[in-house]
């Protein structure tokens, strides 16, 4: 296993990414299929294919501003570009030949990738680690207006596999997790 892989739900057609919203944001984008009105389209979104990270970024749908957990189906060639356009949001001197290199292209770039410890299902660290990718200008028009197949509240289910571990029914809750695995070129 390679410390950073993406790890996800796919098919031949479509990547599965999770974002958490309060009800505001959540319930009309599953109503309308596609993000409206009160998510705003200039600010940076984050979506994550790791589910446990994302239960790990929500608490399990409990904090404030992220009861509503999104499944969201989009296209790989749109999970493709945004890995192609982006720039990783810290220093790397074996990509970078300078910080002042970097910080012109991670100014410039309209996919932010950040790598963070993948969580296991209690929420604690493993050893490898789960990919975040930050969608700004360009790319939030793409994701919102071209990438999107299907977006599903999941919120429920979240909850149920918390609620299954907080009984440390460990065994059922993980056959309720999704079958994540290597993302594939």
């Amino acid at each position: 296993m390679k410390e950073k892989e993406v790890r996800a739900v796919f098919d031949q057609e479509t990547i599965t990414v999770y974002q958490a919203y309060r009800p505001e944001i959540a319930i009309p984008a599953v109503k309308y299929q596609k993000f409206v009105s009160p998510f705003k389209l200039d600010r940076m979104t984050w979506i994550k294919p790791s589910f446990l990270w994302m239960m790990y970024r929500c608490g399990w749908t409990l904090k404030e501003g992220q009861e509503h957990v999104l499944a969201i189906k989009i296209k790989r060639e749109g999970w493709e570009w945004a890995i192609h356009n982006a720039c990783i949001s810290h220093f790397d001197p074996s990509i970078h030949t300078s910080k002042e290199e970097w910080k012109q292209k991670l100014q410039n770039a309209p996919v932010r990738i950040q790598w963070d410890p993948e969580r296991n299902i209690n929420l604690d660290k493993l050893e490898y680690r789960a990919i975040q990718v930050g969608l700004s200008g360009e790319a939030v028009l793409k994701y919102v207006n071209e990438w999107i197949v299907e977006i599903k509240d999941i919120s429920e289910q979240c909850r149920t596999i918390h609620q299954l571990v907080m009984n440390n029914e460990i065994d059922t809750a993980k056959a309720l997790l999704p079958q994540e695995s290597v993302y594939g070129y």
